[in-house]
C-alpha cells in the first residue's frame, strides 16, 4: 500500500472512530498546544502560559506548571515518556523530568531540569530525538535559528543560522539529518554529520552539508519523516500537504485541502485501526479542570486504580509516610504516659512500634522504586 493511500485509509478509519467516541472536554482556557506521552498514560496541554498535566485513565489533573512568562507554543515528550520539553513565546525552552514533576510538593511550583534561553524570539516548534534521557532536542524559532540540545547535560550542541524564520523542525530516526521549515515555504535539509566540533554555523545550500526542498508557496508549519528516512511529509499555509523523496528532493504527491495545514505526521497504523470490528476497550473520561477535582466542584471518578508517587495519596487511605508519622506520635505519647512505671511493658511496646515503622519504611521505599521503574521504563 502506498504511503498516501495508507494515510487516507487511516484518516477514514479515524473519522469513523471519532463519530463513535466524540465528546467535548472543557478546558480552563484556550489550548495553544497539546501532546500525549508515548506510553499513553498522560496528556499535556499548554493553556496560556501554563502547562496542564492530566492522567488519561482517571481524568485527574495532576499538576499545573507555571514557569513560562508568555503563551506555551509547543510541547513534546521524549520517546520513553520520562521527560517532556516545552517552548513558549517568551523565547524559553524548558526540559522537565516527569518523575520529578509527579513527586513535587503540591504547594510549590516544580522546577524544570533545564532552562534553555539562547533563542531571542518566540519558539515555534521542537522535536525530541531518540534516546529518552539521553535524547537530543531540536528547537526552532523566529530568530532564524535552529538549535540542538542534549537532555542529559543541558548543553547546546549546535546552532544553525538561516536567512528566514523557522516554523517547524524534525529529524530522521537515525538523526543524520535535520529538516527545517521556513517562513518562505522552503524546507532546509541540514546534514548533522558534516560539522564535527562546530557549535555555530550558517546554512549554505550550495555547499555539501545543505539541501533545499522548494514547492510550497507559504510558511511550512509541520514536518514528519518516515521510519526508514526515505519520505518527508510537509504541511503549509498554502493549503497543501506534500510528500517528498528525501534523496532527490523531488515532490512525489501533493494533496490540496480547503484551508491552512496546521499539523500532519506520518505514523505506523496499528492493525486494529484498519479493522471494522475494532472497538475501544477503555472509554476516555472527562478531564478535571482543577487540581484535586472533587474538592473543587468536579465530579469524582470511581472504579479505577490510582497510583500516585511522593506526596500524592491513593484514594482516601493515609499514605505510608503518614502512617509512620502517626506511629511515631503514638510512641511519643506512650513514653510520656509510662515514664513513671511499667518500664518492661513500655520497652516491649516501643520495640514492636519500631519494627512496624521499619517495615512501613521498607514498603514505602519498595513502592517508590517500583513506581519509578514503571514511569522511566514503561515497556519493561
Amino acid at each position: 500500500m502506498q504511503p498516501l493511500t495508507l494515510l487516507a485509509a487511516c484518516f477514514c478509519q479515524l473519522t469513523s472512530l471519532w463519530d463513535q467516541l466524540q465528546q467535548k472536554i472543557m478546558c480552563p482556557g484556550p489550548v495553544t498546544c497539546l501532546t500525549t506521552s508515548p506510553n499513553g498514560l498522560y496528556v499535556l496541554a499548554g493553556i496560556s502560559e501554563n502547562i496542564y498535566l492530566w492522567e488519561v485513565s482517571t481524568g485527574n489533573l495532576l499538576v499545573i506548571l507555571s514557569r513560562h512568562y508568555q503563551d506555551v507554543s509547543c510541547l513534546q515528550f521524549t520517546g520513553d515518556s520520562s521527560h517532556f520539553v516545552s517552548g513558549g513565546k517568551d523565547c524559553l525552552v524548558l526540559a522537565w523530568s516527569l518523575c520529578s514533576v509527579l513527586q513535587a510538593d503540591p504547594s510549590r511550583t516544580p522546577a524544570p531540569r533545564h532552562v534553555w534561553s539562547r533563542h531571542t524570539l518566540p519558539i515555534t516548534d521542537l522535536h525530541c530525538g531518540f534516546g529518552g534521557p539521553l535524547a537530543r532536542v531540536a528547537t526552532a524559532s523566529l530568530d532564524q535559528t535552529v538549535k540542538l540540545w542534549e537532555v542529559s547535560s543541558g548543553e547546546l550542541l549546535l546552532s544553525v543560522l538561516f536567512d528566514v524564520g523557522i516554523l517547524s523542525v524534525t529529524m530522521d530516526l537515525a538523526e543524520h539529518y535535520m529538516f527545517c521549515g521556513g517562513s518562505d515555504g522552503s524546507i532546509f535539509q541540514v546534514n548533522l554529520c558534516t560539522w564535527p566540533g562546530q557549535r555555530e554555523k550558517s546554512f549554505q545550500p550550495e555547499q555539501e552539508h545543505g539541501k533545499v526542498f522548494r514547492g510550497h508557496r507559504n510558511q511550512v508549519t509541520c514536518l514528519s519523516v518516515s521510519t526508514d528516512g526515505s519520505v518527508l511529509l510537509s504541511g503549509s499555509h498554502d493549503e497543501t500537504v506534500r510528500l517528498w523523496d528525501v534523496q532527490s528532493q523531488q515532490c512525489l504527491r501533493t494533496v490540496t485541502l480547503k484551508g491552512p495545514v496546521t499539523n500532519a505526521c506520518i505514523m505506523l497504523a496499528p492493525v486494529s485501526m484498519l479493522s471494522s470490528d475494532f472497538r475501544p476497550g477503555l472509554p476516555l473520561p472527562h478531564f478535571n479542570k482543577h487540581l484535586l477535582g472533587a474538592e473543587h466542584g468536579d465530579e469524582p471518578h470511581h472504579g479505577g486504580l490510582m497510583l500516585r508517587l511522593g506526596l500524592h495519596q491513593q484514594g482516601s487511605e493515609p499514605s505510608y509516610l503518614e502512617r509512620v508519622e502517626q506511629l511515631q506520635a503514638v510512641m511519643s505519647s506512650t513514653l510520656e504516659k509510662n515514664v513513671l512505671g511499667g518500664q518492661d511493658q513500655l520497652r516491649i511496646r516501643v520495640t514492636e512500634l519500631e519494627d512496624e515503622v521499619r517495615n512501613l519504611r521498607k514498603i514505602n521505599r519498595d513502592l517508590f522504586d517500583f513506581s519509578t521503574r514503571i514511569i522511566t521504563h514503561p515497556t519493561k
